[in-house]
């Protein structure tokens, strides 16, 4: 197909909003900001056909590692908004706090996600490319994204609110669709954008549809809807946020002239999704409606179950909407539980580990039999680090197609007896080390000295401060053992006083360590996002992750690092209890008993810090008489794991994930 025709093919299904010309610039050439137009093309073809299923994925949040992965370019300068912004530092070394700060020259990731949800829904959608799917993604255009964390000193996390430019954001186009979604008391008008997910091979897309209601002639109550991501401080605003991502996503897909046969809410908050499509069905066409449903569950947690009173939804919602809601999703409690709609209509439940659905048969015990459990896993091909890819590719006889499939690596446990691939596996951890260090060379760190990351959302049942529990031990293990280097990095909601309170409770006791810094190191790092996390995971010699079980669905952090062969140090919960058999580091802590959830209040700090700074003792003296002075020991029991973990991350990725799901939840072979 000539370059002439695939544009005018790609403008005839794609009605790109350019009044100033400014996207002409990067489409053009049969190229789209940098990447191959005609797999866009083919996509949007995909998607109208009548031949393929097609999907439409529906999450509130994305995290894609645009700043990092499959990064587009533009002809336009970068907007100096849409830069990352300058991080400071708080650690126990206040003179390098005070004047210096982290300056890191790239773009930022697209601001639409929040931690963990968003980047699985990101890693999903991108292997949903990778294997080429007639797959939507259905999301929403966050105006001032989650929030920028800043630290003050005595007064823990202050959030501020974040700005960028999504005009000049490289690859996002706004389109000239419009939709409306009419409510009880006025409609919204709703403006389209997309961005198009390449696959790996930049030889298909996943086109992700973003729905934006900041624009006129809405109220500002409707426009408020898209502005920051997780409003939880206004009951409407966090109905109704939920409403437009279903509601929304309905239209947008109705509009673009998408076939889709399989719609997949990633959590309940997008269930107002079947609440659009059921109106004015008979019971016998509810029951077929369904069976176009499947719903991912991602939390134990009690506060991650969104529940509204009928009393706030009859103040947004008509009564045919309202209607629908009482008859799938009512609790004896009366309130309108999302969960329960979501399991209600769906046609396949899943939980996100094996452990995780343990703990749903406990608490909805009525739909045992339904719930199945899909592990989560991590998209490797954006979570490898260079150094590591390149290792791989050194190996061909070993990993001879690591580029097409990143399951070989459970191969790499042939390789351990191989001296030359013991030692270039040290070398290329050194190498992200030494990056990591350089980042931080103001504060001294060492690539020689043991270092150990806790970096994840701030949450009570996910103890972001039990490595600090006791600081005297920690001074104390330091001198006995070896010198240690502690990372950490995190938000809270701002709206989570408890989190708060970890944040203020974590400063204040690196800050009481000032006269230590020359035996411990302990950095707590602002703004924890996509490429922060990207380098920490592969960068730190042990990954810290210690929930509180069985309160940790899935995570996904640890797997990014052991696909980096860092070892881990975690409690038995997630993703982690299908491990265990593995020797990935070290395990530790309180489990609960099989049966019985727990109490997600308890969090048993005092038990857990012990066995932690036992645990910690134990692989510090290990990775000391590893690498003594700096001169490793490549026949050490540690490179063993190093490869065990490479082993292991051949399970835990999105490829396994998918094949799951294709299977089992979305029946298409």
């Amino acid at each position: 197909m000539s370059e002439g025709k695939l544009i005018d093919e790609f403008y005839s299904l794609v009605q790109v909003d350019d009044q100033n010309g400014n996207y002409a610039l990067d489409i053009k050439d049969g190229s789209y900001f940098g990447m191959p137009l005609k797999s866009i093309v083919d996509a949007e073809k995909r998607l109208r056909s009548n031949v393929q299923h097609g999907i439409a994925y529906f999450s509130m949040e994305y995290g894609l590692a645009t700043s990092c992965y499959n990064k587009l370019s533009s002809q336009l300068a970068l907007n100096p908004k849409n830069k990352l912004p300058e991080n400071a530092v708080f650690s126990n070394y206040r003179v390098a706090d005070y004047f210096f700060a982290l300056h890191q020259d790239n773009i930022i990731d697209l601001p639409i996600y929040s931690g963990g949800l968003g980047i699985l829904a990101g890693d999903t959608v991108k292997t949903m490319a990778d294997y080429k799917l007639p797959a939507v993604g259905i999301g929403i255009l966050w105006n001032s994204g989650y929030f920028r964390q800043k630290f003050w000193f005595k007064y823990g996390q202050a959030p501020e609110k974040m700005r960028w430019d999504p005009h000049t954001y490289p690859g996002l186009v706004p389109l000239k669709n419009r939709i409306k979604i009419s409510l009880k008391s006025e409609d919204v008008h709703i403006r389209l954008w997309k961005y198009y997910v390449y696959s790996h091979k930049h030889d298909a897309v996943v086109p992700l549809v973003l729905l934006d209601s900041n624009i006129e002639p809405n109220s500002q109550r409707a426009k408020d809807l898209t502005d920051q991501l997780y409003r939880s401080d206004n009951v409407f605003l966090k109905l109704l946020q939920r409403v437009m991502l279903g509601f929304g996503g309905v239209s947008a897909l109705s509009e673009l002239g998408y076939n889709i046969d399989i719609h997949h809410l990633n959590e309940g908050h997008a269930v107002f999704a079947f609440v659009a499509k059921a109106r004015g069905l008979s019971q016998d066409e509810l029951e077929k409606l369904k069976r176009k449903f499947v719903y991912t569950c991602h939390t134990p947690v009690e506060a991650g179950h969104d529940r509204f009173s009928f009393d706030d939804l009859n103040k947004v919602l008509k009564k045919e909407d309202t209607d629908i809601i009482e008859k799938f999703g009512k609790e004896r409690s009366g309130l309108a539980n999302l969960t329960l709609l979501s399991m209600n209509v769906s046609s396949a439940i899943n939980a996100v580990s094996h452990n995780h659905q343990k703990v749903m048969h406990i608490q909805f015990p009525k739909y045992k039999e339904q719930i199945q459990y899909v592990t989560n896993g991590v998209h490797p091909y954006t979570w490898v680090s260079k150094a590591f890819s390149e290792l791989f590719e050194e190996f061909p006889g070993t990993f001879p197609d690591f580029k097409n499939n990143p399951m070989i690596l459970s191969r790499a446990s042939e390789l351990n007896g191989n001296s030359d691939f013991r030692a270039k596996v040290w070398q290329a951890h050194q190498a992200n080390k030494e990056e990591f260090c350089k980042l931080l060379e103001k504060w001294s760190l060492d690539k020689n000295l043991f270092t150990i990351c806790w970096a994840r959302r701030i949450a009570a049942y996910k103890r972001p401060s039990l490595i600090l529990h006791d600081i005297n031990r920690l001074v104390s293990i330091a001198e006995r053992i070896g010198p240690l280097q502690i990372i950490l990095a995190g938000k809270a909601h701002p709206n989570d006083n408890l989190g708060f309170t970890y944040v203020n409770e974590m400063l204040d006791k690196v800050d009481k360590l000032a006269e230590d810094y020359n035996k411990l190191k302990i950095i707590v790092l602002e703004n924890y996002d996509i490429s922060l996390g990207r380098l920490l995971t592969s960068s730190v010699d042990v990954w810290l992750n210690n929930p509180l079980p069985p309160f940790e669905a899935s995570g996904t952090s640890g797997m990014k690092a052991i696909l980096n062969g860092v070892l881990q140090m975690s409690t038995v919960d997630g993703w982690v209890a299908e491990a265990t058999d593995k020797k990935l580091g070290a395990f530790f802590g309180y489990k609960n008993s099989e049966g019985s959830v727990g109490n997600e209040n308890d969090l048993h700090m005092n038990d857990d810090a012990e066995e932690l700074y036992h645990v910690l003792e134990s692989l510090a003296g290990l990775y000391y008489k590893t690498n003594p002075a700096g001169k490793v020991k490549t026949s050490s029991e540690w490179i063993d794991m190093m490869i065990e973990c490479i082993c292991t991350s051949a399970r835990f990725n999105t490829y396994r994930m998918l094949d799951q799901y294709k299977k089992n939840i979305w029946n298409i072979g």
